[in-house]
């Protein structure tokens, strides 16, 4: 255990940008410390990928940002903060390898947009944080914080275990299928997946455009929407204040019933019914609605699409260096060179159709957001897999935003995530409702059962 706390120190955003805004810290002594806490625990826990003078780089990149904003009064959102960037992202001074054997100079590319955002915004970038292959499916070396013998998730496996492990507060990854909230889920920390399309794509190498969606890990949810407000497009911030503004009614939650669910473990399913119930003793409606019966269509659709646009994004290089791709992305290729033009378009217009019924039932429902486990179960042993993502999988398919809080954790000290899902552009609404969910779900479970427990003995008239 004592091993296992030293792994894992929560860095809230709002705290830390506060203190650098302020001049409380300095960003080059904050800088130091970032270094320091990279030297000590990365060489366990491999989160970023390894740069020759990273204390060198940082120093001069919080040295020029000093000197950009000398007074506290004109600091941006970010001042001084030390980011992760996942390693499809390029980034200025830093080289891009995409977790690959592929030589870098074969993927160089202009900074991304998300990246220079992050600056403008005074933030530093801490380094480039591992990722599967091309985030796909083949493993980096990352493991979790949390148990080093178990998978901290992927592809975005370097910015979910930077942020647990108290390296960075804040880390950029990215969405095709689950590759952001369920590495958050293993990982124990808040991860943030918008509606598709909402944070620009340019300078950062593609998986399967029609799906790949760019978010933020965080230690919290305050921290996650501290940061969408930089990187997304036209953020509402009046919005995000609205939902969860004085008189207003906790949002209305919704389970989806049938075949997908049932894709979740038994022990994982049982401890999200626990959340459940303890979510309704705090105030929340929750409705219960058989949704996706035709789950392994949406599935296989799904499927038909990410694999036939894996294999484009490839098309260049995987000729001329296929030789040196990982067995699971040649696998996946060669899937998708085998899915034909009309499968596609038909997979597409059954995805524009999914879209359509996600909205659909939230409004004939009368759901705000749907609510789900955020994985199947815990991290898996080992790193021979980055887990099964198929609790992600219809919602990213459907483009709309997605954000897990942490919701305790199963034997050995493993956690768990739910997940909470809105309607496409609704992502202000569902940063301004978790809140009021994250409060629920990482509170004490022990003290909310007791709670619960007596709740329903009074109503029952024992109490």
């Amino acid at each position: 255990m004592a091993d296992r706390d030293e792994l894992i120190r929560r860095r809230p955003l709002v705290a830390e940008v506060a203190a650098l805004r302020s001049g409380e810290r300095d960003p080059l002594a904050h800088v130091e410390r970032t270094c320091d806490r990279i030297a000590a625990i990365d060489g366990r826990i491999r989160a970023f990928v390894a740069e020759p003078d990273r204390r060198g780089r940082l120093r001069a990149e919080a040295a020029a940002v000093r000197a950009r904003w000398p007074e506290p009064a004109g600091r941006p959102a970010l001042f001084g903060v030390p980011v992760g960037v996942k390693d499809i992202m390029h980034a200025d001074g830093l080289a891009t390898g995409a977790g690959s054997a592929v030589p870098a100079g074969e993927l160089t590319g202009e900074q991304s947009t998300v990246v220079a955002r992050l600056r403008a915004a005074g933030a530093v970038v801490a380094g480039k944080t591992v990722t599967a292959e091309f985030a796909v499916t083949a493993p980096g070396p990352t493991r979790n914080p949390h148990h080093l013998d178990h998978s901290p998730g992927g592809s975005s496996s370097g910015s979910a275990a930077a942020v647990a492990a108290g390296m960075v507060p804040l880390a950029v990854g990215t969405q095709t299928v689950g590759s952001m909230i369920r590495p958050a889920a293993y990982c124990g920390v808040v991860g943030f997946k918008p509606s598709y399309d909402r944070v620009p794509v340019a300078g950062v190498i593609a998986n399967a455009p029609s799906l790949d969606t760019l978010g933020l890990f965080a230690a919290d949810v305050a921290g996650v929407a501290h940061a969408a407000a930089v990187v997304c497009d036209d953020w509402r911030a009046d919005a995000a204040r609205e939902a969860t503004g004085a008189g207003r009614a906790l949002p209305v939650l919704g389970v989806a019933t049938g075949p997908y669910l049932d894709r979740a473990d038994a022990d994982a399913v049982a401890a999200f019914d626990r959340q459940v119930e303890r979510l309704r003793a705090a105030g929340f409606t929750v409705r219960r609605v058989p949704f996706m019966p035709d789950f392994d269509a949406v599935y296989a659709q799904q499927f038909v699409v990410n694999r036939y646009e894996v294999a484009r994004t490839h098309a260049q290089w995987f000729p001329r260096f296929g030789h040196l791709y990982r067995p699971e992305t040649v696998a996946a290729i060669r899937q998708g060179q085998q899915v034909a033009e009309a499968d596609y378009a038909a997979a597409r217009e059954h995805q524009r159709a999914f879209r359509d019924r996600v909205h659909a039932t939230l409004a004939a429902e009368g759901i705000d957001l749907w609510i789900t486990p955020a994985a199947t179960g815990t991290a898996p042993r080992g790193l021979a897999t980055t887990g099964n993502s198929v609790m992600c999988l219809p919602w990213s398919y459907a483009g709309v935003p997605a954000l897990t809080v942490p919701a305790g954790s199963l034997a050995p000290g493993l956690p768990l995530g739910v997940q909470c899902v809105a309607r496409a552009g609704a992502d202000e609404e569902l940063l301004g409702w978790a809140p009021a969910i994250e409060a629920v779900t990482t509170t004490d479970a022990t003290a909310i059962d007791n709670a619960i427990d007596n709740a329903t003995d009074a109503a029952a008239g024992t109490g």
